[in-house]
């Protein structure tokens, strides 16, 4: 769907509430904030979660899946993967068929922290659904996937000419 430069213009005349940007990003920094309140006393920072949240799902990641899974750049995973070996929530090994790739594996400690943090997740995002119907929530589902799929798809596209302005 092609814009005009006026449809442009006038979105970003609007108040900052209406910028579906802004409110994605309230919306995720609300969730941040409120889960990190619930992992504070387990002294698991919003860093590490993420992490784990991919192990518990899919344990025996190499370094290079878990860096993209996260949406991390290789040294923050590198960073966040020394603290937790250290903690004694995973351990790293090499992979057996290639000396390269290091495979990434949740020991019982990092397993177990999945039953005693996972709760505060559902519990969160029940809270932020509250009020909406399940169609709501499947749409919404749709409607993010979809705009990250959007939003995916420039990062492979060629880059923006900023001096040129953008395409209208």
């Amino acid at each position: 769907m092609k814009r005009t430069a006026k449809a442009e213009a006038d979105e970003f005349s609007d108040p900052l509430e209406f910028s579906v940007g802004y409110l994605v990003r309230a919306a995720q920094r609300a969730f941040a904030r409120d889960l990190q309140r619930s992992l504070a006393p387990y002294d698991i920072p919003m860093g590490m979660w993420y992490f784990l949240r991919a192990l518990w799902q899919e344990d025996g990641l190499t370094q290079r899946d878990l860096s993209q899974r996260v949406g991390a750049t290789d040294p923050t995973t590198v960073e966040q993967l020394r603290n937790m070996e250290r903690r004694g929530f995973i351990a790293r090994r090499r992979s057996a068929r290639d000396r390269r790739k290091i495979h990434v594996f949740l020991t019982q400690e990092g397993r177990a922290l999945r039953r005693r943090l996972l709760p505060y997740a559902a519990e969160l995002n029940d809270a932020a659904v509250q009020g909406l119907s399940a169609g709501e929530i499947g749409f919404l589902r749709l409607v993010l996937a979809r705009m990250k799929q959007n939003l995916d798809a420039r990062q492979t596209a060629a880059p923006l000419d900023r001096e040129a302005g953008p395409a209208v």
